[in-house]
């Protein structure tokens, strides 16, 4: 995106990338449809970013939802609003997508550079006006002259992708300020309670062995962080071979990684049944049951049954279980202790990064003038749904905006 817009400014673009091929990483997204971005309104949609909202906001506003959708129309893709108002293309694909943007790239004059991983800068670009920058080759060691730099080098999660955050150091050795790069949009792993009392990590082999890869559906789950901040919502998530992921496990991780940074571990109540009532599941669960066992008698009053029930057991003490009034309020509020976030190559997207505090309003680095920054390497998060890539997309603009006027004022 920033090679779009300062090829539309006249400016001589040169893109290098450190893997074989471009948009490695986007065409993964696509593989779930290319969820472009959401379709709410602007207000709500702002809010998703959470304590970097007012950094992002003025981006947003000036590239956001709408303005993606119509710049994906002028590459000939259509979209549509989802059920979840997630926006997508038609054809739910991303490499067509990709195909049209690098075509109008490279008619525009920008020159992609592939295998080119960047090593840091040059010793002499301190006293020169432009920037010397060191990329690795198959051909060995590249030194490349530039008015003007943009970074968009991605987060820390996927690194067989190209996003491995080995950029990190080489900022803050220049002075930028960074933030360490976390797992965000992920899962985590569980602690369970033994029959001696003992935490015990993940599940049990007989859990395990046949609920693995299952899906909680229709459930909600809520958490109350140690600094008062709270979380509830419905939908569903999975069951993992030492855990839990999934979209709703993703939409509560940034507040339950910062917990368990915080206190050592985090913990979450789900409501198995979010659609009935605490009194009626009380009063289904306590209703007499004859010769039917208990499973039986809660799959038929309940409906509740499968991984369901199976995690019931899982997770509570045989007396809780045999406890009507008890079961019933676990049924309606489980306790799930949360022990780590998988590591961060698992996750969707990384926190973490070039701090604001780092740049600029145009995304420039004050301790590199003349460098930029932009995408997934800056310090923010947000959930899935489309956020992450209307973010990136928009910070591209503004990074390339940023160019265009620095070169304004250095050259007239």
């Amino acid at each position: 995106m920033a090679a779009e817009v300062l090829a539309a400014g006249g400016v001589a673009v040169d893109l290098y990338d450190a893997m074989p091929s471009v948009g490695r990483k986007f065409l993964l997204a696509g593989k779930g449809g290319l969820n472009l971005t959401h379709g709410e309104p602007l207000d709500a949609f702002v809010q998703r970013y959470g304590s970097r909202r007012r950094e992002l906001e003025p981006m947003l506003h000036r590239f956001g939802p709408g303005a993606l959708r119509e710049w994906a129309h002028g590459l000939g893709v259509s979209t549509f609003v989802g059920s979840s108002g997630r926006v997508f293309p038609t054809d739910l694909k991303a490499a067509p997508l990709l195909r049209a943007w690098l075509h109008r790239l490279r008619a525009a004059g920008v020159v992609f550079h592939m295998r080119h991983r960047w090593m840091g800068w040059g010793a002499a670009d301190a006293q020169t006006s432009t920037h010397a920058l060191r990329f690795a080759t198959a051909q060995g060691e590249r030194c490349v002259q530039a008015d003007a730099v943009v970074l968009a080098l991605g987060g820390g999660s996927w690194a067989r992708l190209g996003s491995d955050g080995a950029w990190l150091p080489l900022l803050a050795q220049r002075g930028v300020e960074v933030a360490a790069l976390r797992p965000s949009n992920c899962g985590f792993d569980v602690v369970r309670t033994g029959v001696d009392g003992a935490a015990l990590p993940g599940w049990s082999e007989h859990f395990r062995a046949r609920h693995a890869g299952d899906p909680l559906k229709t459930v909600a789950l809520s958490l109350r962080a140690t600094d008062g901040r709270e979380f509830a919502r419905t939908g569903e998530f999975v069951i993992t071979e030492g855990g839990v992921e999934g979209s709703l496990v993703y939409a509560l991780s940034a507040l339950a990684r910062d917990t368990i940074a915080a206190a050592g571990h985090a913990l979450v109540h789900i409501d198995l049944l979010p659609g009935r009532s605490a009194d009626t599941v009380r009063a289904e669960v306590a209703r007499p049951r004859g010769s039917r066992s208990l499973s039986t008698h809660l799959k038929s009053r309940l409906g509740l049954d499968g991984v369901k029930a199976a995690l019931l057991h899982e997770l509570l003490p045989r007396e809780v279980i045999a406890d009507a009034p008890r079961l019933a309020a676990a049924i309606k509020a489980l306790p799930l202790t949360l022990r780590a976030p998988r590591p961060l190559d698992e996750a969707i997207s990384s926190a973490g990064g070039v701090r604001f505090e780092a740049m600029n309003d145009a995304l420039m680095l004050t301790a590199l003038p003349g460098v930029f920054c932009a995408g997934e390497m800056l310090d923010w998060e947000a959930p899935t749904g489309g956020y992450l890539l209307t973010a990136c997309f928009a910070s591209g603009g503004v990074a390339a905006r940023g160019v265009l006027a620095h070169f304004s004022s250095r050259f007239g």
